[in-house]
């Protein structure tokens, strides 16, 4: 079975055909370690993770890089505002997105490199963007020209013109033009710094990516991904600066790109005020949830992100915990399965098809294959222990006290005051615990 993917660069979805037989090779833009983080950047990681298990099943080699931005002018302001050393902000938030990544079952990247072990391959490639005429220097910055590639704007769909005025562009008068964007610029005392052709300093944020992709995948590779925000400039920067480096036609061949997740409607984001990051979820509940609750919505949709969703996630994967047996032997899942994912990573469709195969196994129909399916985009890996240890914790009563409560709601149930008893069912779920009278006794469990 073929895999279909929306392609950005065409503006259509595609049949994935790989460049060569060597294998596929996939960049996809990661963090800038400045600050933990957040559910939106939890997006591509899950999307990309299904997308590198979805080409593993089909090609014999993909390699798979995600980048580390661990130097960039957001991290210089918040290592300034902190107090505290670049290095020391960097290591810090790095630990924190690797136990994010972890935490939501996400396969390591073939390669993880980090910006600040590739500074010279930048400085060479941007020798070379110099020597070609596409770059110039002007008092120790160094910028692309970007009206000398006549492509510039092709990935976006717009004319230059267009570009600029929807985009908050750098305004600087060492520029040539305003749509020139920096490749080197000088640092302060107090600034990360590394020495160049053109004095001490660092790169531009969008050269970092096309240096580590050109190390680890070559002048050409099949997909880049990462959020639709990167579309413009980064991407755009990108394929500008990589082609006319390597003096090739292409970049990458297909460019994916998710959508935004929301909150009410309106885009997360710090200026917003609404960001939720991953690691205040960790204690809360298992990852499982999240991920289950960033895949239920298609990619290239907009994901509204609100507690009746994460409550959904929540009593599926419950449901689901309810048949599941650790140590049963995996087997081999279906392309008929997995069609809903071949075509464009359609996930609502793959779950919808999760939901059938529980309906067969809590029948004690192929209860290996459900639980294989569900482990094939990194659900159901916990054990069920695990699984109520989180719930267990989640609960602000113990055993004890629950027991306790439940006395009093039989006492009152027995003296006919339901109103009573209602009550203490209540509170008990707002203490997260479940009660059900079945056969004359009260079952209890943690939701």
């Amino acid at each position: 079975m073929d895999i279909y993917l929306t392609n950005n660069l065409t503006n259509k979805k595609e049949q994935f055909v790989p460049r060569d037989n060597k294998g596929v090779g996939m960049y996809v833009c990661g963090p800038t370690v400045y600050d933990d983080p957040h559910i939106g950047n939890a997006r591509p990681l899950i999307i990309f993770d299904i997308l590198f298990k979805l080409l593993k099943k089909k090609f014999r080699s993909v390699t798979y890089v995600r980048n580390i931005t661990d130097i960039d002018d957001k991290i210089i302001k918040s290592s300034k505002d902190q107090n505290i050393s670049s290095k020391e902000l960097t290591e810090k938030i790095t630990k924190s997105f690797l136990e994010d990544c972890t935490y939501l079952n996400c396969e390591d990247p073939t390669h993880q490199p980090k910006a600040t072990e590739h500074i010279d391959l930048m400085i060479k490639m941007i020798n070379e963007l110099l020597k070609k005429g596409f770059a110039y220097e002007n008092k120790k910055h160094v910028y692309f020209e970007v009206k000398k590639f006549s492509d510039y704007g092709k990935l976006s769909n717009k004319k230059l013109e267009d570009l600029i005025a929807g985009s908050r562009v750098e305004i600087s008068e060492n520029k040539k033009n305003s749509e020139d964007f920096v490749l080197w610029k000088p640092s302060n005392d107090d600034e990360p710094s590394w020495e160049s052709p053109w004095g001490n300093g660092r790169p531009g944020w969008h050269l970092e990516c096309s240096a580590m992709s050109k190390k680890f995948l070559g002048n050409e590779f099949d997909i880049h991904g990462g959020g639709t925000d990167l579309l413009f400039p980064h991407h755009e920067n990108e394929i500008a600066q990589s082609r006319c480096a390597n003096e090739t036609k292409v970049f990458a061949n297909y460019w994916i790109h998710n959508a935004f997740i929301t909150m009410s409607n309106e885009k997360m984001a710090k200026s917003q005020g609404n960001i939720l990051k991953i690691k205040d979820f960790r204690k809360e509940m298992s990852g499982q949830v999240l991920r289950l609750a960033l895949m239920s919505a298609h990619y290239k949709q907009p994901l509204d992100w609100n507690d009746k969703l994460l409550t959904n996630c929540q009593n599926t994967l419950d449901k689901w915990y309810g048949i599941y047996k650790d140590n049963l032997k995996s087997v081999e899942v279906s392309d008929q399965i997995l069609k809903p994912l071949y075509e464009d990573l359609n996930t609502p469709g793959y779950i919808a098809n999760l939901h059938q195969l529980y309906e067969k196994a809590s029948k004690g129909q192929d209860l290996e294959l459900f639980i294989s399916a569900c482990k094939f985009v990194g659900l159901l890996n916990e054990s069920n222990e695990i699984w109520q240890k989180y719930k267990k914790d989640k609960a602000t009563i113990n055993e004890k006290e629950i027991k306790s409560k439940i006395e009093l709601r039989n006492k009152a149930r027995k003296n006919k005051d339901y109103k009573e008893a209602d009550r203490i069912r209540d509170e008990l779920l707002d203490k997260g615990v479940l009660i059900e009278d079945k056969d004359g006794k009260t079952l209890w469990k943690f939701k």
